[in-house]
């Protein structure tokens, strides 16, 4: 039975990454970025923003490593396109107000999906770090991690979770 995925935020976080919703798979195993394709827990691991490997069944220890996951919209779906307008404002009031009261100190809010901040903002943005902030947090967009999304290379893909990790290197506290 598909359920809602919990938050995992706490004050002072690194990083703080939003995706659109949970897919079907992830809302009926529990977990984060469980899709068959998607390369989040990879792209961490990689670019080395985390020091070992994990897995959709490891969601719960990204606090351990300084980060944090939420989703614009919680309720699940099969594509974020079956979401409705009134889902996201109501989403992005929840939104703000979790990073406001469970995760205050974030440094960084990395978005997930262009599509999630774009609806989050309300307008266009681009890839990468953006000049708005969130709470005092910059805010960096990566491309969509979804095996769905096609728009990019895994490699161009991966280069965005480099570019954050270099930054929070040479930010490090």
């Amino acid at each position: 039975m598909p359920r809602q995925l919990p938050d995992y935020l706490r004050p002072g976080l690194d990083v703080v990454f939003v995706g659109f919703n949970p897919g079907e798979r992830s809302a009926r195993v529990g977990h984060y970025y469980a899709g068959r394709g998607n390369q989040f827990w990879n792209f961490l691991f990689e670019s080395g923003l985390i020091p070992e490997k994990l897995d959709w069944k490891d969601d719960h220890r990204i606090l351990e490593f300084g980060f944090g996951l939420t989703d614009l919209v919680k309720r699940w779906s099969k594509s974020s396109s079956e979401l409705r307008a009134e889902e996201y404002r109501e989403g992005n009031a929840r939104l703000a107000q979790r990073l406001q009261q469970r995760a205050p100190g974030a440094r960084v809010i990395a978005f997930n999906g262009k599509g999630v901040y774009e609806k989050f903002r309300g307008h266009a943005a681009r890839l990468g770090w953006q000049r708005e902030t969130i709470e005092g947090a910059r805010i960096f967009v990566l491309p969509s991690t979804s095996g769905r999304n096609g728009s990019l290379t895994r490699a161009e893909k991966l280069g965005y979770f480099y570019l954050l990790a270099r930054w929070m290197k040479k930010h490090a506290r």
